[in-house]
């Protein structure tokens, strides 16, 4: 029976995808461990390390999905070791040439460098779906491009914008996104194979062309040094997981703001049967939205727990160890189930363009006051038209009247525009700045990239 929300039946899907669960899985630990051990034989026998017959014998007969996970686990909970009742049941396996199964390696080897496997096979998912995202940015951005919008700050009304310039700011961040995965990419994709302390002396002068050759085979890069006191390749993984799932959840946050019903410039995808309340048969909740923004928060936490685990003891201990088994399935499995809801809210997102108009016009005119402003300061000075427009501004919003009729009545203004210029600068639309020319630039420079290819 499952005892953490991310297997459960019920809520699972929520928190992870089945894909990166399957990544994650106590199962494909064991393959990918058993992989190593194997890519070590094979690299061993060629070299002359071990018997070439035996390695052959290991290659041909080592296989985890016929391995049982239950016995392992009985014999591990005897031994109290984490690795060694996998090789024992290895050794049987393959018979008289198991007795060179983990030649010169220790547990950390074998163990971290499965884990890198696990975080390829992630990082193919987390790659391909950010991918995914910024396309799917992208198309929202030049459809929206000329959509004007109000413009907020401190949660308040501030100037016109354009819906494609607010997507295009997180394309621009995702497009960031996407670079800093090819710039870490060689340098988290690293294994490790070189003995207690890294120094090779089990394995002896082969040691470092051994390493080389089973990590070729295994697809992974090969470091200058043992890095098992050197936790950095990590840390620097999930430091920008943490960025690509702190977009990902502000991204959620703003359109769960924007669906409001107040607000109502925006709805996340619904299907028929949806239920948004037990009691409240109207409700159409965010739920997507609140689930997309929910997941940064405990990502970060584990963030924090991998960044912890760069804390080594001399030249390894397992304190640090441990803290990465708990927070690397647990960083993946979160951002991958919010890749995955960003695309299916991106994909169906309802934007309700009547709203946003209408929206643009709540102030009765307020929205403008910048606007107003320095086109009168064109002709009487930038800060006394901020004076006096200031001053037109909190009439207008104590006494809750049009913005235009106080500007009309002021005795100090009214003699400086006509009423047409009035409504010229009272337009929204003639208050854009570059907010649509910003959108093709964002989108010319995300496809001269090459990340989006």
């Amino acid at each position: 029976m499952a005892s953490h929300i991310l297997d459960f039946l019920v809520l699972g899907n929520n928190f992870g995808t089945s894909e990166m669960r399957a990544v994650w899985s106590e199962q494909n630990r064991l393959e990918k461990q058993v992989e190593v051990e194997v890519a070590l034989a094979q690299a061993q026998g060629e070299l002359g390390v071990i018997p070439a017959d035996a390695a052959k014998t290991i290659v041909s007969k080592a296989n985890a999905a016929q391995l049982s996970l239950e016995e392992i686990a009985e014999q591990a909970a005897k031994a109290k070791h984490s690795l060694m009742s996998t090789i024992n049941a290895l050794q049987q396996q393959v018979g008289q040439a198991g007795q060179f199964i983990h030649y010169g390696a220790t547990t950390q080897d074998i163990v971290d460098t499965a884990t890198v496997l696990q975080l390829k096979q992630s990082f193919s998912i987390i790659e391909r779906d950010t991918k995914l995202v910024a396309l799917e940015l992208k198309r929202l951005a030049k459809q929206y491009q000329y959509l004007p919008m109000v413009g907020r700050t401190h949660g308040m009304q501030a100037l016109p914008t354009t819906f494609g310039f607010k997507l295009a700011v997180w394309l621009d961040e995702f497009v960031r996104h996407l670079q800093r995965l090819n710039e870490i990419k060689q340098r988290v994709l690293v294994g490790n194979i070189s003995g207690a302390i890294c120094t090779y002396a089990s394995i002896g002068k082969l040691g470092s062309q051994v390493e080389e050759r089973a990590l070729s085979r295994l697809g992974l890069n090969t470091p200058n040094i043992g890095w098992q006191a050197a936790r950095d390749r990590f840390s620097e993984y999930a430091s920008v997981m943490a960025l690509i799932s702190g977009s990902l959840g502000k991204i959620g946050n703003e359109f769960y703001n924007l669906m409001r019903t107040e607000i109502n410039e925006v709805e996340e995808p619904f299907s028929d049967g949806k239920i948004g309340s037990t009691t409240m048969p109207h409700k159409r909740n965010p739920a997507a939205l609140e689930g997309l923004a929910s997941l940064t928060a405990p990502l970060l936490k584990s963030v924090a727990l991998i960044h912890e685990s760069m804390k080594v003891e001399h030249e390894r201990d397992a304190m640090s160890w441990r803290a990465e088994w708990i927070a690397l399935p647990e960083i993946n499995l979160y951002i991958s189930a919010q890749l995955q809801t960003a695309l299916a809210v991106l994909k169906g997102l309802k934007v309700n363009a009547d709203r946003m108009l209408a929206n643009l016009s709540l102030q009765n005119g307020l929205l403008l006051s910048e606007k107003v402003m320095f086109e009168i300061g064109k002709r009487l000075g930038k800060q006394t038209a901020h004076h006096l427009v200031y001053q037109c501004a909190m009439r207008a919003f104590e006494q809750n009247q049009p913005f235009k009729t106080v500007l009309l009545a002021d005795p100090n203004l009214n003699q400086e525009f006509s009423e047409a210029e009035l409504d010229s600068w009272l337009d929204p639309i003639n208050y854009l700045g570059l907010a649509p020319e910003k959108v093709d630039q964002v989108i010319d420079y995300a496809e001269q990239s090459g990340v989006l290819a």
